[in-house]
This record gives structure tokens, sequence and C-alpha cells, in this order.
């Protein structure tokens, strides 16, 4: 087995960390911030525009950001001269700034053309306000195309943010659903990276780390969004997952998200974690998932599965697709589309089979 390990990332990691942001925007000038409308009118973004001489701000940001807003926003840096990024809030808001670092005109030519990511690009600090995406430590940009009906990621070393700031209490305000359905995502990186056929030793050490503290703390911190211990342990599983998964990346539920997302707007999360107790089962055919379950505990697939299913009730996440009352040309759609390119890093072959076995059990 041969393999190689890069993480560029400088994380610092910790309550209250976001308190010490001037220290970070060494060789940074005229820096854009880049944050949701919902943080506008919040202390932590007043404290950014003073500490580190913040006058511009893009913010028309959407759950899964579309290319239209990539590319409004690397206007705005190419008219106002940016020299550096700093970008608060969760994935979606981390993953535009990634792509706008780049500051082309049209995203679209590496988005879905397949051309090469330019080397050039602004430096992001990354500040992450939910414990799920672990794009502040990835190099991953996952950006959508709705008039084409398409998400996709980008990946490039060039969108390696060059800093992450993890501040535990930024996560305190997270509604009781969005800290679930982040929380499942966390799983969901972890696992995939371990069982991905691009697996390799340190990203397996670190993502057995963040699945066992996602299994212990993200009941508590559900319950108990002002749990300072079970917010800082799901912040810890959030950034681990990240670097567990952004080498391997990630497999089978991440494949399958996609045309639910695109098609049924059920948020990334959720859509994740949907399927991710059948594919621990449809793994558990693989010697090396096998050494995850073991590592974890578990006497074989099933019953990590079954653990992993109670867990989403605890949630209250979906448990399956019947609201849509899916026809079955419309189980076919979703067989088809979730043929993604992520579906190949499954150490077992997903066949159409399997995945109408998947859709006709959630329908």
């Amino acid at each position: 087995m041969s393999w190689e390990y890069t993480e560029p990332v400088r994380i610092v990691f910790g309550n209250g960390k976001i308190h010490e942001i001037r220290n970070y925007m060494e060789g940074i000038c005229n820096p854009l911030l880049i944050t949701e409308p919902f943080f506008l009118d919040r202390p932590v973004v007043q404290e950014i525009k003073k500490e580190c001489g913040i006058k511009s701000i893009f913010s028309d940001i959407s759950q899964n950001p579309d290319i239209t807003q990539v590319n409004a926003c690397s206007k705005q840096i190419r008219e106002e001269q940016i020299g550096g990024i700093i970008a608060l809030g969760g994935g979606s808001t981390i993953d535009l700034a990634k792509a706008a670092s780049i500051a082309v005109e049209r995203i679209e030519e590496y988005h879905w053309n397949g051309k090469k990511v330019p080397d050039k690009h602004l430096p992001i600090i990354a500040i992450p306000t939910t414990a799920g995406t672990g794009s502040e430590v990835t190099c991953v940009s996952v950006l959508t195309d709705r008039k084409r009906r398409y998400k996709a990621p980008i990946v490039s070393n060039s969108f390696y943010p060059v800093m992450a700031v993890i501040d535990p209490e930024l996560t305190y305000t997270l509604s009781p659903y969005l800290t679930a359905a982040s929380g499942i995502d966390v799983l969901c990186h972890a696992v995939e990276g371990y069982w991905s056929k691009g697996h390799q030793p340190i990203c397996d050490v670190l993502a057995i780390h963040a699945i066992k503290l996602v299994m212990e703390y993200l009941p508590i911190a559900y319950d108990n969004p002002k749990h300072s211990l079970a917010r800082e342990k799901m912040a810890e599983a959030s950034v681990i997952a990240g670097m567990a998964f952004t080498l391997p990346k990630t497999t089978s539920s991440h494949a399958c998200s996609f045309p639910l997302t695109n098609i049924y707007k059920i948020p990334h999360g959720e859509a994740c974690g949907l399927t991710i107790d059948y594919f621990i089962r449809v793994n558990g055919s693989d010697e090396h998932a096998n050494k995850l379950f073991d590592a974890l505990g578990y006497r074989n697939a099933d019953a990590f599965a079954k653990d992993v299913e109670a867990l989403k009730k605890t949630l209250k996440l979906r448990q399956d697709l019947k609201d849509f009352h899916l026809s079955e040309t419309q189980i076919r759609e979703l067989v088809k589309e979730s043929h993604h390119p992520n579906m190949l890093n499954n150490p077992v072959s997903v066949t159409d089979e399997i995945l109408f076995e998947l859709y006709n059990k959630l329908s």
C-alpha cells in the first residue's frame, strides 16, 4: 500500500478564539468578509469588521451555493481589488468563498466543464459556525447549478484555506435541527472517508476518532445546545472528519445526497444521513469496512447500522421518502442520478439493483 497525506491548513481551535482574529490577519490587505445574511447584525460580525478593518462584505449566499452567486462574489473581488477573504458561516459560505477565491468570471467552466482550477488564489481564513461540513480544512467546494439542476464538488489544492479558526462557542446558537443535520453529516464524512477506496492510515485513525465523538456527543448537543463540552467535542469531530475524508473522498451516501438535494430539496446533511445506515450494511462484505465496525466496538455492520438508525430517530431526522409518494419513474431517476462519480469510491460496487432496493425501501 502506498499513500500520501497533506494538510496545509493551519488550525486554531478553542473557545473564544474568534476574539483573537486580528492576530491572524498578517499579510492580508483589503479583506472581504463573506458571510450569510443571518450574521450581518450579529456582534461577531461587528467585531470582525472592527478588528480586521473590513470595508467590503458579500452575503448573497443560499443553502447549496449557486454558481451565479460565486460569479457575483468573484466580480466584487476583482472590482474592489480584494486581497484576502474571511469566510464566516457554514459549509455553504466556506465553499462559496473557496470557489470565489480564484476570482474567475465563470466558475461553471470548472464546475461541469472540468477545466483545471488556477493555482493563483486569494488567502482564506475560514471560520465555521456549524459542526458539520469540515469545509474549513478541505480542498473541496460543492456548488449547485440550479439552471442545469446539477450539484457537484470541485476539488483543487487552490481551495485549501490558509487558516481555520474553530471556536465551538459560535455553534451555541444552532437550532436542534441544524445541530442534528450537520452532525449526521460529520458522521457520514468520517464513515465514508474510512471505507473509501482512497483510504489511508492517517485518515483511517482520524475517522475512527470522529465517529466515536459523534456517537457520544451529538445526542447531548442536540438535547442541550449550551452544553459546552458537547459543543466542543462536536466541533472537534467536524474538523477531524474533514481531515479524514478530504483526501480519500466521500462515497455512496454523498453520491445519493446530490439528487436528493437537487430534486427534492432535502438539506445536504439530512440527505447524506438518510442512506448511511443502508450503505453500512451494503459495505459489510468489505474487509476494510469491517475493521471500522470492529474498531468502534460493534460485532458486525448490522449492529452499527442499528445504532445509527437509533441516532437518527433520536435526532428526529428524516427516516424515509414516503411523503414524496415517489412514482416508479421518479425512483428510476434517483437511481440514475445517484451514479455520481463519488459512488465509484465505494468499496463495494453499487449496482442499479442495490439502488432500486434502497429507494424502494425508503418509499
